[in-house]
């Protein structure tokens, strides 16, 4: 064989030899990047969390600026049990409304913050099994207000997009239905005489009855067919089964208890959130 030849033909091995190596890296980059966030998170070092910052006892802001509530500090809990420290939890306040959609838009991993589940939010993003179930109150310092018929053409305060605004659109339809980004601008609006009455969650209703206490719980109404669950953008199956795994560890290990009775004393516990022996 000629000189040109052996060359031209040890070059064209070495070529492809560079090209097939080139190809296994770059079959094996993708697995590598994989192995490296297997919850597939915005950073794989820490948790984007989007939750309210005026939902006490869920989800609120204290004095010193850090987030805090049974949801903030359940949350906490399940993250640590996936590996991730306090300071690797990173939590945004943001309007209720706003939540769902912007971790289906990938600005968040998680939603928390009491989110029931429905069918139609179900539409938008994945829920985990639920961790929450409770009561729906009117709040207000009209004492008269302690029926359905009662209500009828009262100005009924409402936080945009939550289950008290399906529930009252269903149930409360000679209200008239007065929404609002956030349980404080409501609350704020009944104080200066702008609405009449605000429905929201039992457990916001009762701090706030403690804040104002002009201001009354009046009527309560079950929500147990839409126990809250974090929210996690559809096509996410393995932060969504982690999760599952862990809510359901701190649920058998008596954490989840131990938080609830915290929060919310005196308030009843579903027997299935409670530990089995």
């Amino acid at each position: 064989m000629k000189l040109t030849n052996l060359f031209g033909a040890v070059t064209r091995r070495s070529c492809l030899a560079m090209m097939s190596g080139l190809v296994v890296s770059l079959l094996v980059a993708p697995a590598n990047a994989a192995d490296g966030n297997p919850y597939g998170l915005i950073d794989p070092t820490s948790i984007m969390v989007g939750t309210m910052s005026d939902a006490k006892p869920y989800a609120f802001v204290t004095a010193d600026g850090t987030f805090s509530g049974f949801d903030v500090e359940f949350f906490q809990d399940i993250a640590k049990r996936l590996g991730f420290e306090k300071d690797k939890v990173v939590f945004v306040g943001q309007d209720f409304a706003a939540l769902i959609p912007s971790v289906a838009n990938g600005r968040f991993d998680v939603a928390v913050g009491a989110i029931g589940t429905t069918a139609k939010r179900k539409e938008v993003a994945d829920f985990t099994d639920g961790y929450l179930a409770g009561f729906l109150s009117v709040l207000t310092a009209d004492e008269s207000l302690t029926t359905i018929e009662s209500l009828k053409d009262k100005r009924l305060g409402i936080v945009q997009g939550t289950l008290q605004d399906d529930y009252a659109q269903k149930h409360f339809p000679d209200a008239q239905l007065v929404r609002f980004p956030d349980n404080n601008s409501a609350v704020a609006a009944m104080n200066n005489g702008m609405i009449d009455a605000h429905f929201l969650d039992y457990e916001a209703a009762k701090q706030f009855g403690v804040n104002f206490p002009s201001l009354k719980v009046m009527q309560n109404y079950a929500s147990f067919d839409a126990p809250a669950g974090f929210v996690v953008r559809k096509g996410n199956p393995k932060l969504l089964d982690a999760l599952n795994e862990k809510i359901h560890e701190a649920m058998q290990d008596g954490t989840w208890k131990e938080l609830h009775t915290k929060w919310f004393p005196g308030s009843p516990m579903p027997e299935q959130y409670l530990p089995k022996n």
